[in-house]
């Protein structure tokens, strides 16, 4: 009898501990997400946005060399930016928050007042050395609350 009590305490200490799910935020889009998470404690913060003192200088990369921004054949190169993202949400413009066109002349785009929070960064512009149009995006976390951070966005050809 004496075993039998044991052995169901044991069986009830083991069930209890492998009962236990690690608790944290689920959502690989939050900037607190927690890979190891296995049961979502509902703390996820999504803090990607406007209205912060970070800024982004976004530089298209194509072929290890940063595009020029111009009004080539009318066509101003431009940022897109999605927040709360880490994947791309395409190509149309509508489907981001903030759409920021370059100043003529400069290698880079400023992305100003942003919040910490993750991001999806989609670039586009002109190549004058291919005479083409290039394209590309990727996602960034930013970490920083304040200052500015270089960020090189690969670009391809269309």
């Amino acid at each position: 009898m004496k075993n039998i009590a044991i052995i169901s305490s044991v069986i009830l200490v083991l069930i209890s501990f492998s009962s236990c799910k690690k608790k944290g935020c689920m959502d690989p889009v939050s900037i607190n997400y927690d890979s190891k998470a296995e049961e979502d404690d509902g703390t996820c913060e999504y803090g990607a946005g406007t209205g912060g003192n970070a800024t982004i200088v976004a530089y298209a990369v194509h072929h290890s060399d940063t595009i020029i921004n111009g009004d080539s054949l009318g066509y101003m190169d431009t940022a897109y930016v999605k927040f709360n993202a880490i994947e791309s949400p395409g190509l149309l413009p509508s489907n981001y928050d903030l759409v920021i066109p370059g100043d003529s002349g400069e290698d880079h785009i400023h992305l100003e007042g942003l919040k910490r929070g993750k991001y999806f960064i989609l670039m586009t512009g002109w190549d004058i050395n291919f005479g083409k149009r290039v394209i590309g995006g990727i996602p960034y976390v930013l970490t920083e609350s304040a200052g500015e951070v270089d960020l090189k966005v690969p670009v391809g050809e269309e």
